[in-house]
């Protein structure tokens, strides 16, 4: 900054750190003059633009925030899976379909034809678990339940991953089903709207 004298002009330039941080007077050296200088006021923070908002950092969800979600009810979850087994269905037709008929051109009829129709068809159960789980663990939503808006996360408020989304997918579900269907039920009248695959590996399902 230049400081500048008013009674003969003279200028001298001094570094930001020398510079008082309060009025004081100052004597010339040229003309030997005083005058008083007063420090240029600081610089006000930069407000956002009209209609915006300030930027927050986002905060990381804890265990007592996805406790407060809202959760995803028992019919809303029926119409996901639905969604997501008529999906299922199609891409096991598909791929069957295709994989038998390449069984049968390149067996032609011998003995390995149905060690060849028995690879296509364990393909369909193989594909939904790659389907379920793939899903699940990558984003916590399979696409019925984007469709619905509705995701899976754990309890600490956590991404579930790919580890958990297994465990819930084959070990939970299969429990939740070995009970005739109880472990699904129980979405419809838990506080938190958790089945027994959901207790199990600690997951919720939330409503985006």
């Amino acid at each position: 900054m230049n400081l500048t004298c008013p009674h003969c002009g003279f200028q001298r330039e001094l570094p930001a750190d020398r510079l008082p941080r309060v009025a004081v007077r100052v004597t010339c050296p040229r003309c030997r003059e005083q005058f008083r200088f007063e420090p240029p006021a600081p610089m006000p923070p930069e407000l956002p633009a009209p209609g915006t908002a300030p930027a927050e950092e986002a905060t990381p969800l804890d265990a007592a925030g996805a406790a407060a979600l809202p959760k995803a009810g028992f019919w809303i979850r029926v119409v996901a899976s639905l969604v997501d087994s008529t999906l299922v269905t199609l891409l096991q037709f598909f791929f069957g379909t295709a994989l038998i008929a390449a069984a049968v051109a390149l067996t032609g009829g011998s003995a390995d034809q149905g060690l060849g129709m028995a690879i296509a068809w364990s393909f369909g159960p193989a594909l939904g678990v790659i389907y379920y789980v793939g899903f699940t663990g990558y984003c916590g939503q399979t696409p019925g339940k984007m469709a619905l808006r509705i995701k899976v996360i754990r309890t600490n408020g956590n991404d579930i991953g790919y580890g958990v989304a297994l465990v819930r997918e084959t070990v939970g579900k299969f429990l939740s089903t070995l009970i005739l269907g109880i472990g699904y039920l129980m979405v419809a009248f838990d506080e938190q709207k958790q089945g027994l695959h959901d207790r199990l590996v600690k997951t919720y399902v939330i409503k985006l």
